[in-house]
């Protein structure tokens, strides 16, 4: 297949001259953001057009995100098969609508017979003071059953201010807060100090073999020998006010630098096939069943890495007033507080970042009621803290089965990485969260889940996994669920809130002393 990238020109003029934007941020909070979002984007606002100072009157940062966003939902780029060669050309002729240097590369396909994919790349040229930031994100979807969804999940509907759809938040509506962004620094006419780079690849949803990785094996050069990469994976969750018996929880901003690794695997048996109304010793079912049975009692051992203790020491301050303690010293409290212990692992989101996990996912057996199959199979998302190996791990499963008729085949891994917190960028997301709102926590994280981030840490780019959108839990449950969402505030808000960390990240640049002799 070629693997040459398309180059885009730019047709018209900027993005504000097309659609003349404005940004309306005020009037009721849609899709369940709170009031604090539309006034915090307000300040950031000011904070964006304060850096900005001096140029030439623009329009407003942030509008028009809702509209190209529900675009790109209604284009198909479901995963598998992916296609998301199509959004990958939309994507394109928005940025070179805004002098951008574009690029579609189009990227491997899993069957010859499948939509064409394709990852697309801009860069906004720096002075090259500095090395780049790359903004990353994915185009590609997971699948999404109509019947379940109030509105129909590949619409794009855009109704009482907030876009509905599936991608809206996982994760077309990181790539429109991000094309937005490059295309709202490209129009300010200045240049940074460091060039800033958009990526939006296809197959994160799988793994990101075919995406992400290809890229970063085939087209290095894209990188720009990047410094920074921000991506999905991290967000701000709102302030919760005070109940009755409980005190407020200040903003908390997540920030991942690292996440658990994958090891996928399939476990297959085999059996005489026959008629179901003579069952046999050997029946593959049975014995898929028994191995299940024995892998779901696995209880693995707690394990607390200093990234997780870290997190949960920033929220112990906050934390409900029994677990405080818990919070501030996690894993003597796991170890020798069974109160503690018991309250804390029947929260599975915390359980998870503390244990290696195991999903069964998928079976596979007959298709009818009166025939005996004579192979069956499942899927098993298994999730493994950092330093875990795979192999290991799947040669440990095999022991628990103690069964030879059980083939276990690995279908994906990859080891996790880390970003250090100890820097300029970190800095920056701070010190606007903290503008913004001087309660604000900003806490490092590990996530349970895993990103396209690792890809690029293997290349020793610091990456984070953060979008500054303002999701409570009723928000992120559309994420691979039903009636996935995102208000227009916060995709306004996200967009302002991203251009002033790269602001202050420019500004720490340009504070650096001179080294003198």
């Amino acid at each position: 297949m070629s693997a040459n990238p398309k180059v885009f020109s730019a047709p018209h003029g900027p993005r504000g001259a097309q659609r003349a934007p404005q940004l309306t941020i005020g009037g009721i909070c849609p899709g369940g953001v709170t009031r604090a979002v539309i006034r915090l984007a307000t300040l950031l606002l000011g904070l964006v057009a304060g850096a900005a100072a001096g140029s030439d009157p623009a329009p407003s940062p942030g509008a028009g995100t809702a509209e190209l966003l529900a675009e790109l939902i209604r284009i198909p780029s479901v995963n598998p098969p992916g296609g998301e060669g199509a959004v990958a050309e939309r994507i394109a002729a928005e940025l070179a609508g805004a002098g951008l240097e574009t690029r579609v590369i189009p990227t491997p396909r899993l069957e010859s017979g499948d939509p064409a994919r394709a990852a697309v790349w801009a860069r906004l040229p720096g002075r090259g003071e500095e090395r780049p930031l790359i903004l990353l994100s994915h185009l590609d979807v997971v699948p999404a059953d109509p019947a379940a969804w109030r509105r129909p999940p590949f619409a794009g509907a855009i109704e009482d201010g907030t876009v509905h759809g599936r991608g809206a938040l996982d994760a077309k509506g990181v790539t429109a807060v991000h094309v937005s962004t490059l295309i709202a620094l490209a129009e300010r006419g200045r240049p940074l100090g460091r060039d800033i780079l958009f990526l939006g690849t296809p197959d994160e949803e799988t793994g990101g073999s075919l995406g992400a990785n290809y890229i970063v094996q085939n087209h290095p050069e894209l990188l720009g020998d990047a410094e920074f990469l921000l991506t999905e994976g991290g967000s701000i969750r709102p302030r919760r006010e005070a109940i009755e018996g409980s005190q407020s929880v200040p903003p908390m901003w997540g920030v991942t630098v690292t996440e658990k690794g994958p090891c996928w695997l399939e476990l297959k048996t085999r059996g005489t096939a026959g008629h179901g109304s003579a069952p046999r010793n050997d029946a593959a079912v049975p014995r898929l069943i028994a191995a299940l049975d024995r892998v779901r009692r696995i209880e693995f051992p707690i394990r607390v890495l200093d990234e997780v203790a870290s997190m949960f020491r920033a929220l112990a301050p906050d934390a409900p007033r029994e677990d405080r303690v818990g919070f501030a010293s996690l894993a003597s409290s796991l170890e020798n507080d069974s109160s503690f212990r018991r309250r804390f692992l029947a929260n599975p989101g915390y359980r998870a970042l503390v244990r290696n996990t195991i999903s069964i996912t998928v079976l596979d057996a007959g298709s009818s009621t009166n025939v005996v199959p004579g192979e069956a199979r499942a899927r098993l998302d298994v999730r493994l803290l950092p330093g875990e190996d795979c192999e290991n791990f799947v040669a440990s499963v095999k022991d628990v089965i103690a069964d030879p008729g059980v083939e276990v085949e690995t279908l994906l891994s990859f080891p996790s990485r880390s970003s250090p917190s100890d820097t300029a960028l970190f800095e920056a997301i701070e010190a606007v969260a903290h503008r913004t709102n001087p309660e604000a926590v900003v806490i490092p994280r590990m996530i349970g889940g895993f990103t396209d981030a690792h890809w690029f840490r293997e290349r020793e780019i610091v990456a984070y996994g953060f979008v500054p959108r303002w999701l409570g839990r009723a928000d992120t449950g559309g994420v691979h669920g039903v009636d996935e969402k995102v208000s227009i505030a916060n995709l306004e808000a996200g967009v302002i809130t991203l251009l002033a960390i790269i602001d202050e990240l420019e500004n720490s640049a340009s504070e650096v002393p001179e080294p003198t002799e």
